[in-house]
């Protein structure tokens, strides 16, 4: 099936540890038996675990990825496998998922905050075709050591969040110009990691922006009640209400 799919001596055949004997030996025995050349690479992947068990129809543990798609985030799943190491198994429970999603609106707050597009398209995110300066490069070339060790996303993962922290840091000090570089360059590395980055509508209207300017005066007069009040206006509007360093800040959910 693989050589009728794929053709002779196609890239990377995939499976799970459990496949790699007999089921993957055999397999290429009787491709080259046959005399075609098969498979140059092969990457065996760890259990999807719940808990303590594998992942299976026969224990009736299982989600569908169909079912998982409907119910949360695409987004939160890919996460959540660029999480694992590939020869690692991958925790999918609820739990893991709600952490994954809640990870997203710290990039997603992320992309808010700069503006930044949306990457992660049909084609390939590619740095080069990216301006990027110090940081943003600084940043590429990191991630992608760590992607060039047995495809460490675990690790090229945690450095990017890493990154986030610090690009917030850099632009509540006005470190503008380097805060914006790095945001860049996280969106770029997410992009190829096909998880893109979604800042979602940030326009604010008049009515908007005064019940803002409202709250965050009676935030520096210490008027609690007034300022849950205004919360309440704008929760009441459609706007997720969040408060930074800078005031209040909203975002359509």
């Amino acid at each position: 099936m693989s050589l009728g799919l794929l053709g002779d001596d196609f890239d990377l055949h995939t499976g799970g540890f459990d496949l790699k004997f007999p089921h993957h030996e055999n397999e290429r025995a009787q491709a080259v038996a046959a005399g075609r050349s098969f498979a140059r690479h092969w990457d065996h992947s760890g259990w999807v675990m719940v808990g303590v068990e594998k992942m299976s129809k026969s224990l009736g543990n299982f989600t569908s990825l169909t079912h998982l798609l409907e119910t949360t985030d695409a987004r939160a799943y890919r996460l959540l496998v660029i999480r694992s190491h590939y020869r690692s198994p991958i925790d999918v429970t609820t739990t893991t998922i709600a952490d994954a999603e809640r990870s997203l609106e710290r990039l997603d707050s992320l992309a808010r905050r700069f503006e930044l597009p949306t990457l992660a398209g049909e084609t390939l995110e590619v740095a080069t075709s990216h301006a990027l300066g110090p940081k943003g490069r600084a940043l590429v070339a990191k991630v992608g050591a760590m992607l060039d060790d047995d495809l460490d996303t675990p690790s090229a993962v945690a450095a990017l969040f890493e990154a986030v922290s610090l690009a917030n840091q850099l632009a509540d000090q006005g470190e503008d110009e380097l805060a914006w570089d790095m945001a860049v360059g996280i969106n770029v590395l997410f992009g190829a990691l096909g998880l893109p980055l979604l800042a979602g509508s940030n326009h604010v209207d008049q009515d908007a922006s005064d019940l803002v300017r409202a709250r965050d005066e009676a935030r520096a007069a210490k008027d609690w009640a007034r300022a849950d009040e205004l919360r309440a206006q704008l929760t009441a509007l459609g706007w997720v209400v969040e408060d930074s360093t800078s005031g209040t800040q909203i975002r359509r959910p």
